[in-house]
């Protein structure tokens, strides 16, 4: 009678345990989140969507998150990365293309912990880059530039001669205005350059330049305020930059970072998060463009937004549509 009542016990303890245990049978693999910035998650558009990211996750997931400023040097990273993990962090963010080759060297020293960084080519077993294909949101970019500049002039002012944004604003202004002039000029680093921007925008204004793409985010709003000053145009990065200044900002090229935060978290979550270089689209609903600007004709709004609809089913741009 007593080894009944001892069994009788004991399958109701399971059960209670097992009833009250439920979210920890069903969650998956993520148990704490964290991310790294090399300089600070208030001082740049990108850092604060990277911040907001890792909110959303901790709100999403209902997970301790935990973030590090000022992460650059291998030291850094290293002492960074041990910190998180003794914290119980499995998912870690590397908020920029420079934490790729340091990830690649410690993480096989944490086989339980995935890594994540983004815009980058290095990748492993638990190493994993984000890439945003930033190529079409600069050609949408350089058709509006190129429809509403009055000079015939349009300019980029980009961190570095790579973006692959630049290029497709190239690419874009031509198919929109074959006879529009493209200057190109950049800084050549994503931190600290403001003034250099500056500098370059004021050359290109000089050359009749009156709708500007600053690609940096630490100074596309400068360039922003400038080109309002002077009454010019611009096309917000990154963010939504119409609020800085809204009769300046023709339209923004945004790249949704909380949005891919998430996504990414979720994917790992469910064991589905693998290493290698993964690349996010329009089509990802993690890339789009801001509201317009109302000096932009509603028939050409039209236009982009039929393009753009276009580009996500058939993933050809509008030239490549007609030269194929």
């Amino acid at each position: 009678m007593l080894k009944k009542i001892s069994i009788v016990i004991v399958t109701a303890i399971i059960i209670m345990i097992l009833s009250g245990c439920t979210n920890y049978f069903n969650q998956g693999n993520l148990q704490k989140a964290g991310m790294l910035v090399e300089t600070s998650i208030h001082d740049q558009p990108w850092n604060k969507k990277g911040y907001q990211g890792l909110l959303e996750i901790e709100e999403e997931f209902n997970v301790d998150v935990y973030f590090k400023e000022g992460i650059k040097t291998e030291q850094e990273i290293g002492k960074a990365v041990n910190e998180l993990v003794n914290q119980g962090v499995n998912l870690i963010f590397g908020h920029s293309s420079t934490y790729g080759k340091y990830f690649k060297e410690i993480s096989t020293a944490y086989p339980d912990v995935h890594f994540v960084y983004f815009n980058g080519g290095e990748f492993g077993e638990d190493l994993t880059s984000l890439n945003f294909n930033s190529h079409a949101m600069g050609f949408f970019g350089g058709m509006i530039a190129a429809k509403m500049s009055e000079t015939d002039h349009v300019g980029v002012i980009g961190a570095f001669e790579w973006q692959p944004e630049i290029e497709g604003f190239y690419e874009g202004a031509k198919y929109q205005n074959p006879e529009v002039e493209v200057h190109l000029n950049y800084v050549n680093g994503w931190n600290n350059n403001t003034d250099i921007a500056l500098e370059k925008y004021e050359q290109m204004r000089s050359n009749n330049v009156d709708v500007f793409y600053p690609t940096g985010d630490t100074f596309s709003a400068s360039i922003i305020k400038r080109a309002s000053e002077d009454g010019l145009y611009a096309i917000g990065y990154v963010s939504d930059q119409s609020d800085i200044a809204e009769d300046t900002v023709l339209t923004s090229t945004i790249q949704h970072v909380g949005k891919l935060y998430v996504l990414t978290a979720e994917k790992f979550d469910e064991g589905e998060l693998r290493g290698g270089v993964l690349t996010y689209d329009f089509k990802d609903e993690v890339i789009s463009l801001g509201e317009y600007n109302q000096d932009v004709p509603e028939e050409f709004k039209d236009k982009m937004e039929e393009a753009v609809e276009e580009y996500k089913e058939t993933g050809l741009l509008p030239n490549e549509q007609e030269s194929g």
